[in-house]
């Protein structure tokens, strides 16, 4: 057994809502799976340019090992512009006191997932009893077995929320390194509109691990607008998954921004179930610095008249790498489907690396479908044009990549949260674009 994975199993034992909901026979099959199959490797697919052999040889401390970790001291400027309703968690912990959740309009329910479990209506936690059967899905059977928090947010049908719910993961430096779990939820009924911010950020230097699970299900006509900016510590290793779920005439709309961690792995799963579901999801990878950045997608188009809009960007600086699968299946039985994916790419550094694999598969009739992906540099006669009329070097490249990720912010609508999201994406990208001048 790898360190990692003893490490992470020992921490059932102590796990205070182990058995809430009837869960623990769930958890320790959904453990064995994982200590059963083990880390993938080199050799799986999924996991071929992202290597674990380091991550493997290290051990973390369940959070639950320090008291009322929830109330570690940190600066809480890094919460400077987030407005309620927010809920904050600190290291895996709902923080009471600096979450507000005033503001959520009616027939919208936000709650804890430990506040789910100790409470007793085993149905709010039915979505944790998922098994997960491929045995590459090793962090989502660990998730399946020590997850004890993270958020549970439902619509009921016809809401219109117009003010974005924000959700905030903070990580802290404490004792030792730690990992926690996060699993969340979130249904919107049907009719129901919502937006949602994800904010994964750190307050101060830390090497934790966030392994985190997220439910979507959007019922019958459902909107979502979901935006998720995560800038984590240099140091932090962060696992997520996005399930989402489309019914019939249901619309899903989201940006990613990875900007931060030394790991990050993102796995966006959806499923258009519903004939006409749509899903508009762009996104930026920032790899600078030393950072892995992995994004992978799969999108299942297994209804009539469905479509999906995938615009993503990538910068490579310094030595990071940027990892990006962009997979497209239609099915049987999915005619009509318009499928469309751009995966662009710039290069600052001659150390960066990008590596990017657009896969469409197609076993319907009567579909529109297209797929392309590009790794370059700086278009130089831009930025001649730049330079000639007197913008010095850095800002002229500040300015080229800027408009080169930006495109991807279209699709968020709302243009208040679209410009709060592009201000810390514009100070990331000058961050970066300072970094791979100095070192040029």
């Amino acid at each position: 057994m790898s360190a990692l994975l003893d490490s992470l199993a020992s921490s059932l034992d102590v796990m205070a809502v182990r058995d809430a909901a009837g869960l623990g026979p769930v958890r320790r099959a959904a453990l064995d799976d994982a200590l059963r199959d083990g880390l993938p490797h080199s050799r799986v697919e999924a996991w071929k340019y992202t290597p674990l052999r380091a991550l493997e040889r290290r051990s973390f401390l369940p959070v639950d090992a320090v008291p009322a970790l929830a109330d570690t001291t940190f600066d809480d400027t890094v919460l400077a512009g987030i407005p309620a309703p927010r809920a904050v968690f600190v290291n895996g912990r709902f923080d009471a006191g600096r979450s507000d959740l005033s503001g959520l309009p009616d027939g919208v329910s936000l709650r804890p997932l430990s506040e789910v479990l100790r409470g007793d209506d085993t149905r709010a936690s039915n979505f944790l009893a998922r098994r997960f059967e491929r045995p590459d899905e090793v962090f989502a059977k660990v998730n399946a077995a020590l997850a004890d928090e993270g958020v549970v947010l439902g619509a009921e049908a016809g809401v219109r929320g117009e003010t974005a719910i924000h959700l905030v993961f903070v990580g802290v430096p404490a004792e030792g390194e730690r990992a926690w779990h996060l699993r969340h939820r979130i249904e919107l009924k049907a009719g129901a509109q919502l937006r949602v911010v994800e904010h994964q950020l750190s307050a101060g230097d830390h090497r934790h691990l966030c392994n985190s699970l997220m439910h979507v299900h959007l019922g019958r006509d459902a909107r979502l607008l979901h935006g998720r900016v995560q800038d984590e510590s240099t140091g932090a290793t962060l696992l997520h998954r996005t399930d989402a779920v489309l019914a019939r005439d249901a619309e899903y709309r989201r940006l990613d921004l990875e900007l931060g961690a030394a790991l990050s792995r993102h796995e966006l799963n959806v499923t258009l179930q519903g004939d006409n579901a749509r899903l508009h999801a762009n996104g930026v990878l920032l790899a600078d610095g030393r950072r892995h950045l992995d994004t992978r997608l799969g999108i299942d188009h297994a209804a009539r008249d469905s479509s999906c809009e995938l615009t993503w960007r990538g910068i490579g600086a310094d030595r990071g790498r940027a990892v990006f699968h962009g997979g497209i299946l239609i099915r049987e039985g999915a005619d009509g489907t318009n499928a469309n994916l751009s995966n662009k790419n710039l290069l600052l550094s001659e150390g960066a690396e990008i590596d990017t694999q657009p896969v469409l598969v197609i076993h319907a009739d009567e579909v529109q479908a297209a797929h392309g992906a590009t790794v370059g540099q700086l278009d130089p006669t831009a930025m001649f044009y730049l330079r000639s009329r007197g913008v010095p070097a850095e800002q002229a490249r500040a300015l080229l990549t800027a408009a080169f990720c930006r495109e991807t912010l279209s699709v968020i609508e709302d243009a208040a949260m679209r410009d709060a999201i592009g201000v810390r994406l514009d100070a990331s990208l000058a961050r970066s674009v300072a970094a791979a001048m100095a070192a040029a």
